[in-house]
Parts: C-alpha cells; sequence; structure tokens
C-alpha cells in the first residue's frame, strides 16, 4: 500500500511552466514504479509520463515528449512532473499513480493513486 498526494497544480498561461510534485507514504514506496496521468473533462484518463523505481527508464505520451520531465527522488519520497511550454490542450486534472514492477503505460496496472491536481493553460 502506498499513498499518494499531488500538490502544484494551478493557471498559467501557454507557454508557461510548472512543477507537479507527488509525496507518498509507505515502506515500499522505492518499489514501485511511478507515472503521471491526466484526464480532462469529457475525456477519458491519459497516460502523460512514466518512471521506473530507479529512475534509469522513463517513458513520456507522444503529445508532452520535449516539454515535460518526469523524475524521482526515493529518499524523499516524491516523484515529480516538470512541465514547460504548456499549451491549452494540456489543461486536465493530473493524477499520480504507482504499481510494483516494471513501469507502464495502461491506466489498470497502477494499483495506487493520488486525488489529483488541476492545471488550466490559458490561451
Amino acid at each position: 500500500q502506498v499513498q499518494l498526494v499531488e500538490a502544484g497544480g494551478g493557471l498559467v498561461q501557454a507557454g508557461g511552466s510548472l512543477r507537479l510534485s507527488c509525496a507518498a507514504s509507505g515502506r515500499t514506496f522505492s518499489n514501485y514504479a511511478m507515472a503521471w496521468f491526466r484526464q480532462a473533462p469529457g475525456k477519458e484518463r491519459e497516460f502523460v509520463a512514466a518512471i521506473s523505481w530507479s529512475g534509469s527508464s522513463t517513458n513520456y505520451a507522444d503529445s508532452v515528449k520535449g516539454r515535460f520531465t518526469i523524475s524521482r527522488d526515493n529518499a524523499k519520497n516524491t516523484v515529480y512532473l516538470q512541465m514547460n511550454n504548456l499549451k491549452p490542450e494540456d489543461t486536465a486534472v493530473y493524477y499520480c499513480a504507482a504499481k510494483r514492477g516494471v513501469y507502464s503505460n495502461v491506466v489498470a496496472a497502477f494499483t495506487s493513486w493520488g486525488q489529483g491536481t488541476q492545471v488550466t493553460v490559458s490561451a
């Protein structure tokens, strides 16, 4: 079991940046692959980025490659999502997720989820 709490969302202009954080509690955090997903109103939850337990491997959705960076600090039990050059289409609730083992881009593979943090990008 791991509990996740996201923070760092807000309202920004197009082209701006935000840094999301996900604070985790639980003794097995370092053994979990982590990911960020997002969900806009009327849309299905979609994959954004994932990172392996060691941080040695990452994966990104095509829509955010070159703009977003996922990272983790296991000593602080925290995963981050640095979002640069934000676009209006990035507007969504962003969720942090965790799973045991190899990282994934599939929603159903993740067993722990945060409450979400709203990111709104104005044109």
